[in-house]
């Protein structure tokens, strides 16, 4: 019997550029993964979509979770809150354990698909709040947490020379691939159906996650297109997105990261980013309501908001690469911030078109920012660690989830949604500001070198 040989895998090198900072070059991505790197871009996106709906589309059902179990629309935010919690807070213990190889990303896809579809299951079958905390916030939103930030930072790693467009295209996915379940939410979900409408929404997420996630595969640590020269990159070379956002100096672990003082800075102003986000997620339909818009217009408003929330993701990655990565995050966080003010003034006069506008306008700002952070994070640390790096980073959500949803029904039911609405504006234009402050850590700025250079030039002259 004759046996056929394993085909050879493919030889590579190590190359270092000026800053120290090694490449392995040699290996194509059909090489590692038997396909194009494209796919990790396509089967990340489909997995987000899936997931959506568990934030994006709670709004909608908030009404009849409350009627039908008997909660408090307050208690039922709740539930949405801890969702939000979990799925943030497993974000850096989930890159630990793949940046470690005790956790493959195909491995980290399946387990996060099971406790996901788990979570509709029991939001289904709770017979109290306390139980849908446990099952759909805590299980599915750490179920959530898992898929999420491995579909994020499994993109970085396979395009670390123009990651802003890609990883805004898989981030938007997050938003508009609940609008289908918005309108079913608000037309076709009652108190006689929840139960079955929840069960096949398990059952979709579960499959569907679980078929991308069998997939994934991270390519090698330092790993560099071969296509692409390495060190003509590092020098930012003929390349516009690189000019605008040169690669990491070095690759920087987790501690060295927050001791940069910017894993912190950018921590704090996702935590408002999120807080106000999460906040027009969870109350835009119900505020919608109580201005005495039609559901058609509420629906119409969150899924307006849900699909310019996720397109608007690629296209701020895809501008970032253009302009940088920084300057964009900044208009796209003072675009949250003012829109907020917008919801509130149109809904007071009650001018339903104006409020489409502002919709719009806040599901742009309050989204687009998610993929500047994921994409900043190995911009500034390198991609080794991204999955950790950014796991810290993307864990700030925990705390905005918590002030965004729970304790925004909190503050809605003492100051009305005027007040609420104006205090998440504000926000908005604090990290707008914090934002300002963000800089590459290990890279002089511009000014700096243009004075060295000059100061060079005038002694040779």
């Amino acid at each position: 019997m004759t046996t056929t040989a394993p085909s050879p895998r493919p030889a590579f090198r190590e190359v270092t550029d000026a800053n120290g900072r090694v490449y392995r070059i040699g290996e194509s991505a059909r090489d590692l993964l038997g396909g194009p790197r494209l796919l990790m871009v396509v089967l990340p996106w489909v997995a987000m979509m899936a997931i959506s709906v568990a934030e994006y589309a709670f709004g909608s059902a908030e009404e009849v979770l409350s009627s039908a179990h008997g909660w408090s629309s307050t208690n039922t935010f709740w539930v949405l809150g801890f969702w939000t919690v979990f799925q943030a807070g497993v974000a850096f213990p989930t890159g630990r354990l793949r940046e470690r190889g005790i956790l493959k990303a195909r491995g980290a896809m399946l387990v996060g698909a099971v406790l996901a579809g788990l979570g509709f299951f029991a939001l289904s079958y709770a017979p109290n709040v306390a139980l849908a905390i446990l099952g759909f916030g805590v299980l599915g939103g750490a179920g959530a947490g898992m898929i999420y930030s491995t579909c994020v930072n499994i993109v970085g790693k396979w395009y670390p020379e123009r990651r802003g467009g890609k990883t805004g295209f898989v981030n938007g996915g997050f938003a508009y691939g609940s609008v289908p379940m918005i309108f079913v939410f608000t037309y076709s979900f009652d108190a006689g159906n929840y139960r079955t409408v929840l069960d096949w929404v398990g059952v979709y997420v579960l499959v569907f996650v679980a078929i991308c996630g069998w997939f994934f595969k991270d390519p090698p640590k330092n790993w560099w297109p071969e296509e692409v020269d390495p060190i003509e990159h590092s020098k930012n070379a003929g390349n516009k997105a690189l000019s605008k956002n040169p690669p990491a100096v070095r690759q920087y672990e987790p501690m060295e990261a927050i001791r940069t003082g910017m894993l912190p800075l950018m921590w704090f102003c996702l935590v408002l980013c999120s807080g106000v986000s999460i906040f027009g997620i969870s109350f835009q339909v119900p505020f919608a309501k109580e201005m005495g818009f039609g559901p058609l217009v509420a629906a119409s408003s969150m899924g307006l908001m849900s699909i310019i929330n996720g397109t608007g993701r690629g296209v701020t990655g895809w501008v970032s690469d253009r302009i940088g990565r920084k300057q964009t995050l900044i208009a796209v966080v003072l675009i949250e911030g003012l829109s907020q003010f917008g919801v509130l003034w149109a809904g007071d006069i009650r001018n339903e078109w104006l409020f489409l506008f502002f919709a719009f306008v806040s599901g742009f700002g309050g989204g687009a920012f998610f993929p500047m952070f994921a994409s900043l994070t190995p911009d500034y640390f390198g991609e080794n660690n991204n999955a950790q790096n950014y796991g810290l980073v993307y864990s700030s959500k925990l705390v905005g989830g918590l002030a965004g949803s729970g304790l925004g029904a909190t503050v809605v039911a003492a100051w009305g949604y005027s007040g609420a609405y104006a205090l998440a504006g504000c926000f908005g234009l604090v990290a707008a500001g914090l934002a300002m402050l963000l800089r590459q850590p290990g890279r002089p700025a511009p000014s700096r070198v243009r004075a060295k250079s000059l100061q060079v030039s005038g002694e040779t002259a």
